[in-house]
């Protein structure tokens, strides 16, 4: 890695240059910089001027070397082409848009699958916090850790922009650590489409490497739960049961006819019919392997295992059925019984917290209380002891309850064509719109589809649930309820 100084329009930018990369990359990186688009740079270099083919090895660049870059930062402003309107002809929604919106990202042809899945993860904000934390810029040895350092530089710009932001150089590295996205295809050109779940894993096994501080990380710390397995067989009653504990990152939602609920499907995913040998038979024997979750991550993903191969066709075909899944989501029947009994005081907080916000609606709304609640006095919330295991254990969910936070969809008939999008739950508080009442419960969401982002309620995510040819739930994104 070489640190170089390029000079433009009177600004000095430190830029490290990967000697093994081509000129195209580093122009990459002059417009994350100064976003003049690579076609309208002229780098100057010895010999000429830098092309995108050029071998920056053959330049022999040197520390604090100073490069000179001419070029402008797109086309000048133009006229609006709808005429002016003013915030009090605007319509809820119109007005949501114009008060707070966040930026989106381009499609840079087929992204769309990497672009929901950065802006799903932009919502755990211990996420963004971690990679400010990291050490060193993109010119590091480890490509993993370059690939981190990108996705922070893609934040930070996504952060400061109201307009769409090209991931260039992020994707750039992306296609690096994982040449599997760089595929290209090979009957109508260009490159193809990926599977978002598939993009969603691989960042976070990269990230959980890259963001890795005294054994631990934030992935593992806020995102990863433990699984306890059992593995026995009727076959072989006298077989003594095989229990192991491992790390998951997802639960798994199994769809097939009889599933119509996301709790059924994940319950389906933890107890399945395995095939394996049996020491005590001598042969392969159907096993029962039963899971149960002994520590819930405080974000909590759930994937919808919505493709399976069509042999015929050779294709991941689409499972188009509707499967409903909740705003508020309760895990604890999945858990094991000494996590239950942990999680119990916590859990009931959470459910006196929900009834008190219930009868503050009420009461706003300027409804009559039922006779029960008249009969209750509206008093402080009991204090609760927090289990000693759960309260040292940074990063967990203590209750067991969840509240949705993010949403990737995916529209089409395959996982490898179509189009994602992703949807995120606006913080109250933080810009646009907020209820007229207080009995007003909804929630509002961004929509990011790709660079047009808009903003939609809880009413619209629901219907997200599939059995159409609309946007389908395929990765959800659950965080843990507050306690307060």
């Amino acid at each position: 890695m070489v640190k170089v100084q390029v000079k433009w329009q009177g600004k000095k930018y430190e830029v490290d240059v990967d000697a093994t990369q081509p000129g195209e990359v580093f122009k990459m990186q002059l417009y994350s910089l100064t976003g003049v688009e690579p076609d309208r740079q002229r780098v100057l270099v010895k010999g000429g001027q830098l092309k995108d083919d050029t071998s920056m090895t053959s330049l022999g660049l040197v520390d604090g070397q100073t490069l000179m870059m001419m070029g402008t930062a797109g086309e000048l402003p133009k006229a609006p082409v709808q005429p002016v309107k003013f915030m009090e002809d605007m319509t809820e929604n119109e007005m949501a848009q114009a008060l707070s919106i966040p930026a989106g990202l381009s499609n840079l042809g087929n992204t769309c699958y990497m672009n929901a899945t950065l802006q799903c993860l932009k919502a755990v904000p211990e996420l963004k916090q971690a990679l400010d934390s990291l050490a060193g810029g993109m010119g590091q040895s480890d490509p993993r850790k370059n690939l981190a350092a990108s996705m922070r530089q893609l934040y930070d710009q996504l952060s400061a922009s109201s307009d769409g932001v090209p991931p260039l150089v992020f994707l750039q590295f992306l296609r690096q650590v994982f040449p599997k996205f760089g595929a290209q295809d090979r009957q109508h050109g260009g490159y193809m489409q990926q599977d978002a779940e598939e993009c969603w894993n691989e960042l976070l096994t990269t990230l959980d490497h890259a963001l890795k501080r005294e054994d631990t990380s934030v992935v593992e710390q806020y995102m990863s739960g433990t699984m306890v397995t059992t593995l026995s067989t009727e076959e072989a009653p006298e077989e003594a049961a095989t229990v192991r504990e491992q790390m998951f990152r997802k639960l798994d939602c199994i769809i097939d006819k009889s599933v119509n609920y996301v709790a059924q499907g994940i319950g389906k995913g933890l107890e399945q019919v395995i095939e394996k040998r049996s020491d005590a038979l001598g042969r392969n024997a159907d096993y029962k392997a039963v899971s149960r979750i002994a520590r819930l991550p405080e974000y909590l993903t759930v994937a919808f295992n919505r493709f399976s191969w069509k042999a015929s066709e050779s294709v991941e075909a689409k499972i188009v059925k509707s499967v409903k899944y909740p705003l508020d989501l309760d895990v604890t029947e999945f858990c094991t019984e000494e996590l239950q009994a942990r999680m119990r005081p916590a859990r009931q907080r959470v459910r006196d917290i929900d009834d008190r916000l219930a009868m503050e609606r009420k009461l706003k709304a300027g409804k009559r209380p039922s006779q029960q609640e008249e009969a209750e006095p509206v008093e402080p919330l009991a204090p609760f002891v927090l289990a000693d295991e759960l309260k040292a254990d940074v990063g967990c969910n203590p209750s067991g309850v969840y509240e949705l936070v993010g949403v990737v969809t995916h529209i089409g008939r395959s996982a490898n064509s179509g189009h994602y999008m992703g949807w995120v739950r606006k913080e109250k508080g933080v810009g646009g719109p907020e209820p007229k009442s207080g009995a007003d419960t909804r929630n509002w969401w961004y929509k990011f589809d790709d660079d047009e982002v808009s903003m939609v309620t809880d009413e619209d995510i629901l219907k997200l649930c599939g059995g159409g040819d609309w946007h389908t739930a395929y990765v959800t994104l659950y965080r843990a309820k507050q306690l307060n």
